[in-house]
């Protein structure tokens, strides 16, 4: 039986998972695929640190040059994370001659650009399936179970970390701290968790969704990102009297030749599907041409999740090479309908607003007015129960208006002196 040897850079939670998983699974994927899948080497900065899987001390090295330069090596796996210096490693490891299969969204996101093209033109693939959605197959779906269709958009609550914190937020009433706290006891949350709670790793997988969906490598720069830190439990508990949840949702739509990209906490109707995602759960609802609408689901993060991922993209290149074939996995077709993104200013849409203001008659008025000053009507409004400090909750739902024009009518009326909190605006999403 022909055997196909990987090389593992970084031997942490994702990558214990893939050992347990090929040694485990050896015989079982042996006999699916018809090779042996063997693990030459492991390179990690601590090789003697104690894992949930065991594996003979002579295939460890902290030397990633005893992986990249080993001819005997067709697969690198790149689970080390960051963008230096693993771009450096996978570039040299396509430059001999060598596959590579990553679950780092972040180094994909912000230099995929360059790394798809230098792999397409030496012949080689970057496979990434577990860079979104952990064990979810949504990169392969729309690469290959969907190539046919045209998408319309794409909404993925893509980040464990904040979905877990907002479920615990509407489910047990809690501040952010505390969610953000018992995030951090369970594991569901990092140190220093900014990366997930800013929304900037939910921007970091949009770039990777969009691509596939719409065939352009978008830059970071160019996606409106605005994290939870924000949202209190006052907004959890309005969002559910008005028939709503609030999730932190990655979105890329396509209207006309514009295409519309941003991640921010939106207010979802209860009844859509999307609501009903809780915990560390992610899912991705895609609306296309042939297929309708479509719901991936799934656990967003854990061990053997995202090194299931790992697996298949593993598989999928042995394959490739049994076959002495090169599929180009990194050559997507741009829809050339799209001519521009769109901008956050330009975009339309219905807003929930708190404001904070002192409790005296003429407050409702002087919102209305600058809010009228600028074209925006009021669908509905709730002034909230008196407060001990006379300072009350204003709730607003306003139809849908530009949001240029919200963010200058807010700035006047955070500045008038009824007002004693910035006031706190969310979208409500169409879905």
């Amino acid at each position: 039986m022909k055997k196909i040897n990987i090389g593992l850079l970084g031997f942490g939670n994702v990558g214990s998972g893939v050992v347990k998983i090929l040694k485990e699974r050896k015989a079982f994927l042996a006999q699916k695929i018809g090779l042996e899948i063997n693990i030459k080497k492991i390179c990690d900065k601590d090789i003697s640190k104690k894992r949930n899987v065991s594996v003979d001390k002579g295939i460890l090295t902290k030397n990633v040059r005893e992986v990249l330069s080993d001819p005997q090596i067709d697969i690198i796996v790149e689970l080390i994370g960051g963008i230096h210096p693993a771009k450096e490693f996978i570039i040299e490891a396509i430059d001999k001659g060598k596959n590579i299969v990553t679950a780092n969204k972040a180094l994909l996101a912000e230099e995929g650009k360059e790394l798809f093209a230098y792999a397409q033109d030496r012949g080689k693939n970057i496979y990434f399936e577990a860079s979104v959605g952990a064990g979810i197959p949504i990169i392969k779906s729309l690469r290959e179970g969907l190539i046919a269709n045209k998408f319309y958009s794409i909404y993925g609550i893509v980040n464990g970390t904040s979905n877990f914190v907002l479920s615990q937020m509407s489910k047990h009433n809690c501040t952010f701290n505390e969610a953000i706290q018992q995030a951090k006891l369970k594991g569901f949350a990092e140190k220093d968790p900014s990366l997930d709670i800013e929304g900037v790793d939910s921007a970091h997988k949009l770039i990777l969704l969009a691509y596939l969906g719409f065939g352009r490598l978008i830059d970071l720069k160019d996606i409106f990102i605005e994290g939870i830190t924000r949202i209190s439990p006052a907004d959890v508990n309005y969002a559910k009297e008005l028939g709503f949840e609030i999730k932190l949702l990655a979105i890329a739509k396509k209207d006309k030749d514009e295409l519309d990209v941003r991640v921010h906490p939106t207010f979802i109707p209860k009844d859509h599907l999307l609501s009903d995602v809780d915990g560390i759960f992610n899912a991705i609802y895609i609306s296309s041409d042939l297929s309708g609408d479509l719901l991936f689901y799934g656990p967003g993060a854990g061990q053997l999740s995202a090194a299931s991922a790992v697996v298949s993209d593993i598989v999928d290149l042995t394959q490739d090479i049994k076959a002495g074939l090169f599929r180009s996995t990194s050559k997507i077709v741009a829809d050339t309908s799209i001519k521009r993104l769109r901008k956050i200013n330009e975009i339309e849409s219905r807003y929930y607003i708190r404001f904070m203001t002192v409790d005296k008659p003429g407050v409702l008025a002087a919102i209305s007015g600058v809010l009228a000053k600028f074209g925006i009507s009021i669908a509905s409004v709730t002034q909230k129960e008196r407060r001990k400090a006379q300072v009350v909750p204003i709730i607003m739902i306003i139809y849908k208006a530009k949001e240029k024009n919200l963010r200058q009518a807010l700035e006047q009326i955070d500045r008038l002196n009824i007002v004693r909190e910035k006031s706190v605006a969310i979208r409500i999403e169409e879905l």
